[in-house]
């Protein structure tokens, strides 16, 4: 059976408050996001001590860490805001092994300046794919050296976006370090959301070996509102991939609100990965009951 979980930022809270909250919806497992009000893990400030505060916390709630949270743009085009970034993400990825889980993630990244989010020309260019294969490369390395795994989560904006540009990345950068976080609601566009389920065939047929964690929010054409969109989840210090929903025809809502087709992606996942946790994501605090018996239900019914 698969477990379910939920990214702790959702729930902007004190420590001990926020695992409390997460435990009494009836979660047993934490995506865990380096943020919380009253423990500064911010870069620079990360220590053993408060790492295992952080860690017994949330197992004090039966609530084991699965994974952490290290998103970035790890190619910014900005040499000195490109090394801040991948020196925190390094700096989350040697304090893994006292938060309980070696897997730390972060999507690729892209060249755009203004966003995270946006696509850029040098994104899918062999100069730009380069670039990026050898930072995987190095945190990769970095991981490995200190007893974790760095994985890899798609975007169609990124870098790395397509599932051909996914088993790339693999093949170039073949490394016990490297691992895979699956979405498949990140690998949809216009030009193939409506090819849903050869889609997800493909990822699984190709990269089932890979996966470590699954994500579940959703996907669907986003109507005439083609702006970066961004949710208000109460908390003014919210990371952008918290926020985020979606940029030009694509949307991103919570699980349930969109159009993936659930029943596949999970007896896919299921045939390598039948234990996998499960982290719901793309919501606010209000809306994660619902949210939460949508996956149980998709769950229960393929008999997961």
């Amino acid at each position: 059976m698969m477990q379910v979980g939920i990214f702790t930022g959702y729930f902007p809270y004190e420590l001990e408050t926020t695992a409390k909250k997460i435990r009494d919806l009836g979660f047993n497992t934490v995506q865990l996001d380096m943020h919380f009000k009253d423990v500064d893990v911010s870069a620079g400030q990360i220590t053993k001590d408060k790492c295992v505060k952080i860690r017994e916390t949330f197992r004090d709630h039966n609530l084991p860490i699965c994974c952490i949270s290290g998103y970035t743009n790890i190619i910014h085009p900005d040499p000195a805001e490109r090394e801040k970034r991948v020196g925190y993400l390094k700096e989350i990825i040697r304090h893994a092994q006292y938060l309980g889980t070696p897997y730390v993630i972060s999507e690729t990244g892209t060249y755009n300046t203004e966003s995270d989010w946006v696509h850029d020309d040098k994104n899918k260019t062999e100069e730009g794919f380069e670039e990026c294969r050898k930072v995987i490369a190095d945190l990769a390395q970095h991981a490995y050296d200190h007893g974790a795994m760095f994985l890899l989560e798609t975007y169609v904006n990124n870098v790395v976006g397509s599932v051909e540009e996914t088993v790339r990345m693999f093949a170039q950068v073949d490394h016990p370090g490297l691992g895979l976080l699956m979405d498949p609601t990140n690998y949809f566009e216009t030009h193939n959301i409506d090819d849903m389920d050869r889609i997800l065939n493909q990822v699984f047929d190709t990269l089932s070996d890979k996966i470590k964690i699954g994500h579940a929010k959703d996907v669907k054409r986003s109507g005439d509102d083609k702006s970066e969109k961004h949710a208000d989840i109460g908390d003014d210090d919210a990371l952008e991939s918290h926020t985020f929903r979606g940029v030009g025809e694509i949307e991103l809502p919570a699980p349930g609100l969109g159009e993936l087709n659930y029943d596949l992606y999970f007896q896919r996942l299921a045939q390598k990965h039948p234990n996998i946790p499960m982290i719901i994501e793309h919501l606010d605090e209000a809306d994660v009951p619902r949210a939460k018996k949508f996956i149980d239900g998709k769950l229960r019914a393929n008999g997961l």
